[in-house]
């Protein structure tokens, strides 16, 4: 009983360590293993050198249905769900599994990842409780996150309607100057 015990405690400070390494605030830290706050925040300063923010989760399925989140938690969602679906994997471990996977297709993109994993552990929590859903695109056949019981019938996606100010940010304009710099 002891050995497990024990065996159980370093599951969870390997599971802390990883997830503080993707970025996990210190609340999912908290519902996600069995360790106290004061364990868990000696993790946190030791992996990342500082104390964890303070503050609430983000608390808003709205913030998932702009077009650039939408995008980037529609793929992460995709992942999440060929985890629990072909490889039999849920829970935790699918959600970090999932988030490795996001960070790795958004890197070889060379871009810049939207979701942090709070974010697609919050994004997965919402879909439990059914207040998302997937949504399948009526222009390209992709399925995207929606609200939870909207009418899905003429849905089309962000990338298939995409806004007219649509990836126009100061940060590409910045980087281009700061490749021109040092070219």
């Amino acid at each position: 009983m002891k050995n497990k015990r024990v065996i159980d405690e370093a599951q969870d400070i390997r599971r802390a360590v990883e997830m503080v390494q993707l970025g996990a605030r210190m609340q999912m830290l908290e519902v996600e293993t069995r360790l106290s706050r004061e364990k868990l925040l000696k993790i946190y300063k030791e992996v990342r050198g500082a104390s964890p923010p303070k503050g609430m989760l983000p608390f808003s399925t709205d913030w998932f249905m702009t077009w650039q989140p939408n995008v980037h938690a529609s793929l992460f969602m995709g992942l999440h769900r060929f985890y629990g679906q072909r490889a039999g994997i849920t829970g935790l471990d699918a959600t970090i599994k999932a988030y490795h996977l996001y960070l790795d297709h958004i890197d070889a993109e060379g871009m810049e990842p939207v979701l942090s994993l709070t974010r697609a552990w919050t994004l997965v929590r919402f879909f439990d409780a059914d207040l998302l859903q997937m949504a399948r695109c009526t222009c390209c056949g992709g399925h995207y996150v929606a609200h939870a019981y909207d009418p899905t019938h003429a849905y089309v996606c962000g990338l298939c309607n995409m806004p007219s100010r649509a990836g126009k940010s100061r940060r590409p304009a910045a980087r281009r100057a700061r490749a021109a710099a040092v070219a």
